[in-house]
């Protein structure tokens, strides 16, 4: 699916195409983790962040627990000052208990259930959560259940790479990315991938949004 995403983006956006022929192959990154729940919790934690930095915190979050790692009950037996104390913020912090408390009362489906699930499904179910907007959703959505389909418009790389590629003097906003976005469907995870990288070629600092 990778390789015909590839010549899809390739015939539909010949400037993409001068891109991808600079950048090379790109592989999705590995599963942060297989369980919906997990991979929550870790997305939280790169809310805002850089990756070196989220990973360290998110690497000193499961130092709290055992060998089972961060499950529900367990996080919920933590205090708001012993996950803090890894490193969180208040609100993320806040936000891991939120989906733990989901996640204990069967409100987040296992990865089997939201195999079924539609996109915009997903969506209606996970940002009920304190905490979890669009964007953990869509990093949910792209690295854990591979949905091919996938643009994060209000994440800054993804804008940035937008503006690069297409030489704009300003950040396009999240309405005009998707927009635009609408001829790299159905493969705008990897157009996602690949703005990223050409966000990369330009200096500035990375920002996500919730």
């Amino acid at each position: 699916m990778h390789r015909r995403a590839v010549n899809h983006l390739r015939v539909q956006d010949p400037r993409l195409a001068e891109w991808i022929d600079r950048i090379g192959h790109l592989k999705m990154p590995p599963r942060r983790s297989p369980d919906p729940y997990l991979a929550l919790l870790e997305t939280i934690t790169h809310q805002q962040l850089a990756g070196s930095a989220a990973r360290k915190i998110w690497g000193r979050v499961a130092a709290l627990f055992d060998e089972e790692g961060p499950r529900p009950e367990k996080l919920m037996a933590l205090s708001e000052e012993q996950l803090r104390s890894a490193g969180l913020s208040r609100s993320k912090a806040v936000s891991m208990r939120a989906v733990a408390t989901h996640n204990l009362s069967g409100l987040i489906p296992d990865a089997k259930g939201m195999r079924s699930m539609l996109d915009e499904d997903i969506f209606s179910n996970l940002t009920q959560i304190r905490g979890v907007g669009p964007w953990t959703v869509e990093m949910l959505l792209m690295f854990t259940l591979r949905r091919p389909d996938i643009m994060p418009a209000t994440d800054y790389g993804i804008r940035k790479g937008f503006q690069v590629l297409y030489r704009k003097r300003k950040l396009p906003t999240p309405k005009q990315l998707l927009k635009a976005a609408d001829i790299w469907r159905p493969y705008r995870t990897v157009a996602a991938l690949y703005l990223w990288r050409i966000a990369d070629s330009a200096k500035g600092p990375k920002k996500t949004s919730i």
